[in-house]
């Protein structure tokens, strides 16, 4: 167990560097950088202690108590700062390391004027009048640790319908790796909710040191995000996503753009004219068109584009695109030039960019998998 600790520790704080020596950096990545450190601090602490040095030096004692109140703010920031083109703090951004403040605030007195011998008995909860605090400390990390990943994933939410309004691609700027990074804190402090349930409600005795469920899901957690860092684009190396820039649709997922000020007989014109720049222009063979591009074709703002496409097709520019595109892979499939080329070739000629999003698009618009698709039309 404990070379577990020690990779988890190393990692954590390797995973900090890169992020320090990282070109173009922003405050996301600083906020990452931070979080590493934070964690690597707390697996140390608790290896140390598992160690038996808080025995030997009781002034350790309590020292990275309130660190679990970290772990939720920084893993929100970080989602923010990474979807935020202001990469200013504000002063309501520091409002999350409130509780964490406090809480130091609070244990000076522990610090510095409770003997060494008192700190021992209370290392051991042989001392009553420290079971309130550490009590509501405990209720404080399991709200906070399963409230902020619920705020981040809604935070992601938000930013997949600006790519679906914006973009008709997702590769590399869909973020979606964040997902599984927020599950993973949730279900950490899921943990730790369900295992205080089963030890102080149902009295329940797990026959183990049950605080290394929760130190090994943090290392587990590292392990994950060093993963995605390698294998994501940009989270450990320059970043390019930042310089893709998305418009704020003014209007509501039902069709309501009360602010557009385009007038009905002017959007059916538009929509008109859309309709036969798609047919005859066919700029969906652009792989990475935008809604921005599109809209500068038509001589139109982005907000009034999507607009028309929501009124009149009812779908986001995202699924609006990558119809024209499966209905152009239908067509140049069927060519007997075509014939010889394998199904990937004929998607990227038909504006797809890669296999991934091809079979996903296909099977939403169809129902059917390429694959199956083909069988059936030979």
């Amino acid at each position: 167990m404990g070379t577990l600790f020690i990779i988890g520790i190393f990692l954590s704080f390797f995973l900090q560097f890169l992020l320090l020596t990282k070109k173009n950096k922003d405050t996301s990545d600083q906020i990452l950088s931070v979080w590493m450190f934070i964690i690597g601090i707390h697996l140390f602490s608790y290896y140390i202690y598992s160690l038996g040095y808080w025995e030997k030096y009781p002034h350790l004692v309590g020292i990275t108590h309130p660190v679990p109140l970290l772990h939720g703010p920084m893993l929100y920031l970080y989602v923010a700062f990474s979807l935020r083109k202001d990469q200013h703090f504000r002063w309501k951004d520091y409002l999350h390391f409130l509780p964490f403040v406090l809480s130091y605030i609070y244990m000076l007195l522990f610090f510095f004027f409770i003997p060494a011998e008192r700190k021992v008995l209370i290392n051991h909860n042989e001392v009553d009048d420290s079971l309130v605090f550490a009590s509501f400390s405990l209720v404080a990390f399991i709200v906070s640790g399963i409230t902020y990943p619920i705020l981040a994933y809604r935070l992601l939410g938000k930013h997949r319908r600006l790519i679906s309004q914006n973009f008709s691609y997702d590769e590399k700027i869909n973020l979606k790796w964040l997902r599984y990074c927020i599950w993973g804190i949730w279900a950490i402090f899921a943990t730790v909710a369900i295992v205080t349930f089963l030890k102080e409600v149902l009295d329940y005795s797990f026959g183990f040191n049950s605080d290394l469920l929760f130190f090994t899901e943090i290392i587990l957690f590292v392990f994950l995000f060093g993963y995605f860092g390698i294998k994501h684009q940009g989270l450990f190396t320059e970043k390019t996503a930042r310089e893709i820039q998305m418009v704020e649709i003014d209007g509501k997922p039902t069709g309501e753009y009360r602010k557009s000020g385009l007038k009905q007989e002017d959007a059916a014109m538009l929509h008109q004219q859309l309709l036969c720049l798609m047919k005859e222009q066919k700029p969906y063979l652009e792989s990475k068109l935008t809604l921005s591009s599109l809209a500068s074709e038509l001589n139109i703002s982005a907000n009034h584009l999507s607009q028309i496409i929501n009124q009149y097709q009812g779908q986001n520019f995202y699924d609006f695109v990558n119809g024209y595109r499966v209905e152009e892979f239908k067509e140049r499939v069927l060519q007997p030039q075509n014939r010889p080329l394998n199904i990937l070739a004929v998607a990227i000629d038909s504006g797809f960019n890669s296999k991934s999003a091809f079979n996903l698009v296909f099977k939403n618009h169809t129902g059917k998998t390429p694959s199956q698709y083909m069988v059936e039309i030979r």
